[in-house]
């Protein structure tokens, strides 16, 4: 049964990589950013953001086709997510007095990581689980003060199955830090794309075509 679970997770994995090379790719070097633009057959577009220093990725976005034939927002998977003034006034020592808590994922090369910044309690009053069922994890505080479920969906289009024991968090700085160890297939994908995109031929200015801002 093991060995079964394995090839069909192979084969789903091979899939997303499939579509990943089938997509049209533009490159842009930018502002020491490797930027990737890519177009799926089905109209979605994916970006990418990786530091040319240290190949880590730094942002992705994903953007559909809107019922009226534009294009849809940028939705952000990776990275900080769009600044919003709502509740706070304009000036920015304002902004960053905003207490409410602040969701964004910043990955490493070996785990998925989230960052939840303006959390104040300590290390014991979180709660952080993994859901298989449900595909996603919890966070729970025991105070009743903060609650997020979050799926991973690099596990979701890979249809990898969710592990508990790769699971970990810690607390420091008035921001919780969730951890996920990434799995094998995972990184083998990651450093394949990688070595494709370094492939590409891109270009120092910036290119309209280029659909990533």
């Amino acid at each position: 049964m093991f060995q079964e679970v394995s090839v069909f997770c192979n084969m789903a994995v091979q899939s997303w990589s499939d579509l990943l090379k089938a997509s049209t790719k533009t490159a842009l070097i930018h502002d020491g950013k490797r930027k990737i633009h890519y177009l799926f057959t089905d109209g979605k577009e994916m970006a990418e953001e990786y530091d040319l220093t240290t190949d880590e990725l730094i942002v992705r976005k994903w953007r559909s086709k809107s019922t009226l034939k534009g294009q849809g927002p940028w939705e952000i998977e990776v990275g900080e997510p769009v600044p919003s003034t709502v509740g706070c006034l304009e000036s920015d020592v304002i902004k960053e007095n905003c207490s409410n808590p602040v969701f964004m994922r910043k990955d490493t090369k070996t785990s998925f990581l989230w960052r939840v910044r303006n959390l104040p309690y300590p290390k014991e009053v979180y709660n952080i689980s993994v859901e298989p069922d449900q595909r996603c994890c919890i966070i729970r505080t025991n105070n009743k003060k903060y609650y997020k479920k979050f799926n991973v969906p690099d596990l979701d289009r890979s249809q990898l199955p969710m592990d508990s024991s790769a699971l970990n968090f810690t607390h420091a700085n008035n921001t919780l830090i969730v951890s996920y160890k990434k799995p094998k297939e995972i990184l083998t994908l990651e450093h394949e794309l990688l070595r494709e995109v370094k492939k590409l031929k891109g270009t120092n200015e910036e290119d309209v075509d280029c659909k990533t801002q």
